[in-house]
């Protein structure tokens, strides 16, 4: 597939550095600096494989925040369990009219993978609910500095801190699939890409009678009703995709120019970790939001080069855990 690139300067293409264009470009501007205090750069990438799977991540600001000089209000952590070969991650967005938003992202996404750790070390199945629970509990304790909350001290907490949270684990099963244990609060989401379509495994915005997407967030510390993770496996030629709303938005539902875009650059994990940053830092007019994606594929996937997706690879290998049922399903990881 030819890359969606459409931006042109007087010489003829734009040098590699410059961000894609995806249809009718967002306007150009130089960026104001975000503030210093907590430290957040505009921009964050990481990348790297362990023996089962290949794991790209980027967070990138928004031009609404780049043109204000307002911080990054996403966020993401991940990391690698060690003695079971879990990654282990958590995405958040903190929402836009809560002022420390960028504080509860952070909270929410180090706490909820501390957690995640935890229980894996007690060789234990994972308690969803008490890791998105202790996450919002620090937003609380962010306000009342380790006292007893009241309920005015909850309802600032909302005020100040509200952000979403996806976090789960992925995982080798023994015939070397990869699975994914997840679970949400809020309208961040989670995608396998597979064949070049996108299906959707949780989170989104709801849509009205009138076709209508809600902008109502049910974000931290507030709990949902329902904390269920949701389990799935990442086909042998697929990509498992975690997101904030600044990324699905413009994806929607994957069929128009976004979801081309995106299709063709994570078809295979690109080999430089900065590719994914520059990735998903297009240029589409009035999608101005903050985006964080994470990316999760078979490690075999990542061979030779091919473009910014490409490789070739052999086929997976056997992965780390005793069973198939894999942590977070009523078994214990050994």
């Amino acid at each position: 597939m030819q890359a969606p690139r459409e931006a042109r300067s007087a010489q003829g293409y734009l040098p590699p550095w410059a961000r894609w264009v995806v249809g009718r470009p967002s306007t150009r501007f130089e960026p104001k600096p975000p503030p210093a205090d907590p430290y957040r750069p505009d921009s964050l990438f990481d990348g790297w494989s362990t023996p089962w799977m290949t794991v790209r991540l980027a967070s990138v600001r928004g031009d609404s925040h780049r043109s204000g000089g307002q911080p990054r209000q996403d966020d993401i952590v991940v990391t690698v369990h060690e003695p079971t070969g879990c990654v282990v991650f958590a995405v958040a967005d903190g929402v836009s009219a809560a002022p420390q938003s960028h504080v509860g992202a952070a909270l929410a996404c180090r706490t909820a993978v501390s957690d995640i750790m935890r229980q894996l070390d007690g060789d234990q199945a994972i308690d969803w609910r008490r890791t998105v629970s202790a996450a919002a509990y620090q937003l609380v304790m962010r306000v009342t500095r380790g006292a007893e909350p009241t309920r005015e001290q909850r309802q600032e907490a909302q005020a100040l801190l509200a952000t979403t949270l996806v976090a789960g684990i992925v995982y080798a099963a023994d015939d070397g699939r990869l699975k994914a244990r997840l679970v949400h609060a809020g309208d961040s989401g989670a995608w396998i890409l597979h064949g070049g379509f996108f299906h959707p495994l949780l989170g989104g915005k709801e849509e009205g009678a009138d076709g209508i997407f809600s902008s109502k967030v049910q974000a931290l510390p507030s709990l949902p009703p329902v904390i269920e993770p949701v389990g799935c496996t990442v086909p042998a030629d697929g990509v498992l995709l975690i997101g904030t709303d600044g990324f699905g938005d413009p994806l929607g539902d994957g069929t128009g120019k976004v979801g081309e875009h995106i299709a063709w650059g994570l078809g295979r994990p690109p080999h430089e970790p900065l590719a994914i940053a520059h990735l998903l830092d297009f240029s589409r007019e009035t999608f101005d939001d903050d985006r964080t994606l994470l990316a999760v594929w078979p490690r075999h996937r990542l061979g030779g080069a091919s473009g910014p997706g490409g490789g070739t690879g052999g086929g997976p290998g056997s992965g780390p855990h005793s069973g198939s049922a894999g942590p977070g399903t009523g078994e214990a990881v050994r």
